[in-house]
């Protein structure tokens, strides 16, 4: 039978290779990753150390900080115009990561010369709009990293890509953590806004060498489009039904990961452990934890495919919130304390490959900055809207049942995947096929 003419286009997208060797795409992702997850404490833990050092009231502390927080959980608000108007070099998603990286660097010197003197109550109207455009810069470059991560990996290179970009987003927050304390500790604030836009400036270099993706065949044309587009595509290679069943596995997946955080420093607290200890395990050593827990999912991915690896880390993910149950259940102290900070951050991180993977999988190139911005928007509710009832829970069964609780919380998700990503299957059923879908 003849090829249908929209067929043709389809099937070149299929033979294109991916751009660059395995190695370059593979340091475009860690680089970008690291850029991504180093604004998130800059302005977080690295603007509350300076407004605390400096004496601001903790009514405004607490303010400031979370509401520049609020840009990272509209974007996909502001995601389709990236999509409709991408900037063409050096490719439709570097154009946009060089502008706003080289926007954060200049917020961020700003924010150093502004640190120079005290943050006086005249002076906080100016900090605060300063964090807001550094968290929407940031949450915007966020958006486009996303899909330029979704463009440029080919499936097989999902898993370690995902692994890769995970590993790197977490160094970037602990460079920021520790080596912004240490930079103010020893040369005062300025310094570490300063040390930071330098973080920020050196990845520039690696956006701009990095693999060019290749032209979509049909790239968005109209704001409509854009809008309207990844929705109604989304509707239309799912069939509709597929659809709100993908949509809830997207949510449940990691919402035992939202339940046990909600309220795991409470429990600490009230178990008795004191703030060195919390800080040097659920702080420090969790992120050294986290990014093992990567490595070792990036491996396991390119081993095992997408299928069984979400299965595998899922079961995992619940054995690491049953080791916060034994210790409410058992005690065990500063040894058990670590055993089960250890596993759940292990756990944690093969969890967010798995689900970096499998949000990857799900995007149409032609709109992979939206899509993927509202698959990760669906999936924050379950760390906050669902999270909710937590604290009730907890008072009504205690600590160890709530634990238990957490864990048990998996069971929707593995029926979700019995449905659409079966054990032996290749793939979530419903997901982004080129050579039905490069449209």
């Amino acid at each position: 039978m003849a090829s249908s003419p929209q067929s043709e286009p389809a099937k070149a997208a299929v033979a294109a290779p991916a751009p660059g060797s395995e190695r370059q795409r593979l340091v475009a992702v860690a680089a970008e990753g690291l850029a991504s997850g180093a604004p998130l404490n800059m302005g977080g833990k690295l603007l509350q150390g300076w407004l605390a050092s400096s004496g601001v009231p903790l009514e405004l502390i607490g303010v400031i900080p979370q509401l520049a927080g609020l840009p990272y959980a509209f974007k996909f608000l502001w995601a389709p115009l990236l999509d409709r108007w991408p900037i063409a070099r050096p490719d439709r998603r570097r154009g946009w990561m060089v502008v706003l990286q080289v926007a954060l660097v200049a917020v961020l010197l700003v924010l150093a010369v502004v640190a120079t003197k005290a943050p006086t109550p005249g002076r906080l109207g100016l900090i605060t709009l300063l964090a807001l455009v550094l968290a929407t810069a940031s949450a915007t470059q966020d958006i486009v990293i996303d899909a330029y991560r979704t463009d440029l990996l080919p499936e097989e290179e999902r898993g370690q890509g995902a692994a890769t970009h995970n590993f790197a987003y977490r160094t970037g927050m602990l460079v920021v953590s520790s080596g912004g304390f240490l930079l103010a500790g020893r040369f005062g604030w300025p310094a570490a806004f300063a040390g930071c836009a330098a973080l920020i400036l050196v990845v520039v270099p690696f956006t701009l060498g990095a693999p060019t993706l290749v032209p979509v065949q049909h790239p968005v044309t109209s704001l409509r489009q854009a809008v309207v587009g990844p929705a109604r595509e989304f509707l239309r290679r799912t069939g509709g039904n597929q659809a709100p069943w993908i949509l809830l596995l997207v949510l449940l997946y990691r919402w035992p990961d939202g339940l046990l955080a909600a309220l795991s420093i409470v429990f600490l607290k009230q178990a008795g452990f004191s703030d060195a200890q919390i800080g040097l395990l659920d702080g420090g050593w969790a992120i050294a934890a986290t990014m093992i827990g990567t490595v070792i999912g990036g491996v396991l991915f390119a081993r095992l495919g997408m299928n069984r690896c979400l299965w595998l880390f899922a079961l995992v993910g619940a054995a690491g919130n049953l080791g916060y149950a034994a210790l409410a259940r058992f005690g065990g102290g500063l040894p058990a304390l670590m055993a089960a900070v250890s596993l759940e951050n292990i756990s944690s991180g093969m969890v967010g490959a798995g689900f970096v993977a499998l949000l990857m999988s799900l995007c149409n190139p032609r709109f992979s900055a939206t899509q993927y911005a509202l698959l990760s928007g669906v999936y924050a509710f379950s760390r906050t809207l669902l999270a909710l009832p937590s604290g009730w829970l907890a008072a009504q069964v205690g600590w160890s049942g709530y634990f238990l609780a957490t864990a048990l919380a998996a069971v929707p998700a593995f029926l979700l995947m019995a449905k659409l990503v079966p054990w032996n299957g290749d793939g979530c059923r419903g997901a982004f096929d080129p050579l039905r879908d490069a449209t």
